[in-house]
C-alpha cells in the first residue's frame, strides 16, 4: 500500500529557489523552544548532537513537535559518526551537519553518510519514519533523500585552507565555519585573523557554488552575515537566552 505525499517546499529546494532561511541552534531537551521557534516564524531548528545529547528517542520527540508545525530539523551529529547519521535521517531530519571536516575526504565521507547509492553508503530502509513506515515505494523514498542537505565545518586552519575542496565536494549543498573551535585552533589569535580566516572559506564555498551558512549571537550579526552572503543563518540559542536573562536581572535605574 502506498500513501500519497503532500509536496511541500523543504529547506533545499527553498534555497535553490533563492530564499535566505533563519534558524536557532539547539541542544536536547527542547521541545517547547521547537515549537516556540516554529511559532515565532523561524524557518528550521539545528539539533546539536555533538555537544548535546545524542538520545534518539529524545530527538524524536523534537521532530513530531517540529513536524506539527511545519519546521524542518538539521542535527549536528558527531565527528566520525555515520550511525548516528543513519539514525537522524530515518527519523525525518532534513539535513546533518558534520563537524571537523579538514579535507575533501573528510567531506566525502560525510556524503556518503548523508546519501543513498551511487552518491552515498547510507543503508536503505523505507520502514523507517523517513519512509512512512513503508507506506511509501522505494523510488518516492529515494527521490525523497535527494532533499537531505549534508553541511560540512570548518573549524581549523587546515580546513580553511582546503575550504574550496571542501565546498566542491558532489553532495555538499552549503559550508558553515565554526569560529569558537577554529579560534582555538589559532591559539585564540586576534579577532582579524579569524574574521579573516572565515572570509577566506566562505569565499571559497561561494566561488563553488554553495550555500554559506553562519552562526551568530543575535540580529544584528545576522543582518551583517546575510548582507556579507551567508543564506543559512543560525542564532546561537544559547547565548541568545543568557544575554536576554543577564540583560532581566540588571538593575534598572529610576526615571
Amino acid at each position: 500500500m502506498t500513501v500519497p505525499r503532500t509536496p511541500r517546499r523543504g529547506l533545499k529546494r527553498r534555497l535553490a529557489d533563492g530564499e535566505s532561511l533563519r534558524g536557532a541552534l539547539l541542544r536536547l531537551p527542547s521541545e517547547t523552544l521547537v515549537e516556540m521557534a516554529a511559532v515565532a516564524g523561524l524557518d528550521y531548528v539545528l539539533i546539536d548532537c555533538e555537544h548535546g545529547p545524542a538520545d534518539t528517542a529524545l530527538l524524536q520527540q523534537h521532530l513530531w513537535a517540529a513536524q506539527a508545525h511545519g519546521l524542518d530539523v538539521l542535527v549536528r551529529v558527531g565527528t566520525g559518526e555515520p550511525a548516528l547519521a543513519l539514525r537522524c535521517l530515518d527519523l525525518g531530519a532534513a539535513g546533518l551537519v558534520f563537524p571537523h571536516v579538514d579535507s575533501a575526504g573528510d567531506a566525502r565521507r560525510a556524503v556518503a553518510a548523508s546519501h543513498y547509492p551511487p552518491l552515498g553508503e547510507r543503508g536503505f530502509a523505507t520502514y523507517s519514519r523517513s519512509g512512512r513506515f513503508g507506506t511509501v515505494t522505494a523510488a518516492e523514498h529515494v527521490a525523497a533523500s535527494r532533499e537531505t542537505l549534508v553541511i560540512p565545518m570548518i573549524e581549523t586552519r587546515r580546513a580553511c585552507e582546503a575550504a574550496g575542496e571542501i565546498a566542491g565536494t558532489e553532495g555538499v549543498d552549503a559550508v558553515l565555519v565554526g569560529p569558537a573551535d577554529l579560534a582555538m585552533d589559532c591559539g585564540f589569535p586576534a579577532p582579524e585573523v579569524v574574521g579573516g580566516l572565515v572570509g577566506k572559506a566562505h569565499r571559497a564555498t561561494a566561488e563553488n557554488g554553495r550555500t554559506v551558512m553562519a552562526i551568530v549571537p543575535g540580529l544584528a550579526e545576522a543582518r551583517a552575515a546575510e548582507e556579507a552572503g551567508a543564506r543559512l543563518v543560525v542564532f546561537n540559542t544559547a547565548q541568545v537566552l543568557m544575554d536576554t536573562f543577564a540583560a532581566l536581572a540588571r538593575p534598572t535605574e529610576a526615571p
